[in-house]
Parts: structure tokens; C-alpha cells; sequence
């Protein structure tokens, strides 16, 4: 029986054998672009981790470095909001302000927080999306084949299209 898997980008594809899922691996990246280049062959034996082939990286790492742009300025914003709110705090303290201020000083300071950790989550999602311009092998394997080529542009929508196919 002829079995077709996609999770998490890799489709699995193959037919079950008794028990076992002799298989044919269809690798795919998790992000869209267009491969710059192709580092395997067919009959290739790779070992997991080696990198297959590359999408062309320009743009997510303009991503990144926006994203991380972005939140050392929310960091800066995100101090100033706290010594604001210290300072609020130390005047209400001496009875020179009022809670109005005070409250002001806190909400100003938690908005600049969450602002930061959105910020800082955008940072991370953009550096897993470089990361996953590189295509690598899952397991040790031989290539079966290899349908990507440079140029050759990628769209990562519901079902993705085979770059690099594996066999154990």
C-alpha cells in the first residue's frame, strides 16, 4: 500500500512492508524562496545534519536584523517606561503625585514590556526562518533524487513541492 505523509514540511511517502515503512523521504523547507544552491547528487550517501541545499537567504536575514533592530529600541523604551515608573513611584510615595500619575507610569510600563516581548518573539521566528533556508538531512541516507535545481522557487503552502528525496 502506497502511504503520502506531510508534517511539519517533510512529506513522507513510501508503502508499508509488514510492519515497516520501507520509504522514500520527500524533504522540503518549512519557508518559501528560491534555491540558490544544490549540494547533493542522486546516489549520494549524507549523513543527518548535512546541509542539501540552500534558499537564497537575502531577505530573511534583513528580517532578522529588523527584528532585532526592533527590539533593542522597545528594550530602550521598555528602561525609560521603568525609570519613569520608579520615579512616579518614589513622588506618590512622598505624597507629590497622585494615583492617576502613578497608574499612568504603570500602564506606559507594562504596554513598553509587552511591546519588547512581542518584539523579541518576532526576533526569534525570523532567526528559525533563516535557519530554515538550509534544507538538511534528517538521517543518515543515501539520495534517491533530487527535483530542485537552482532557481528553481519554492512556495510553502499546504502541500509543498519535493526538493531532495532520501531512502534510509
Amino acid at each position: 500500500m502506497n502511504i503520502k505523509l506531510h508534517y511539519l514540511g517533510i512529506a513522507f511517502a513510501g508503502w508499508l512492508a509488514g510492519n515497516a515503512l520501507a520509504a522514500d523521504i520527500e524533504l522540503t523547507t518549512r519557508v518559501s524562496g528560491v534555491v540558490e544552491e544544490v549540494y547533493v547528487k542522486p546516489g549520494q550517501s549524507v549523513k543527518k545534519g548535512a546541509v542539501l541545499l540552500r534558499l537564497n537567504k537575502v531577505i530573511y536575514q534583513a528580517q532578522v536584523l529588523e527584528a532585532g533592530a526592533e527590539s533593542e529600541r522597545l528594550r530602550a523604551e521598555a528602561a525609560e517606561a521603568k525609570r519613569d515608573l520608579d520615579r512616579a513611584e518614589e513622588l506618590y510615595s512622598r505624597t507629590v503625585s497622585s494615583t492617576t500619575e502613578l497608574d499612568s507610569a504603570k500602564l506606559r510600563h507594562t504596554r513598553a514590556q509587552s511591546a519588547l516581548t512581542v518584539a523579541q518573539a518576532r526576533a526569534t521566528i525570523a532567526k528559525k526562518n533563516l535557519a530554515d533556508t538550509d534544507l538538511k538531512a534528517p538521517f543518515n541516507g543515501v539520495v534517491a533524487a533530487v527535483p530542485a535545481a537552482p532557481g528553481v522557487v519554492v512556495a510553502s503552502d499546504c502541500q509543498p513541492r519535493a526538493l531532495v528525496v532520501m531512502r534510509r
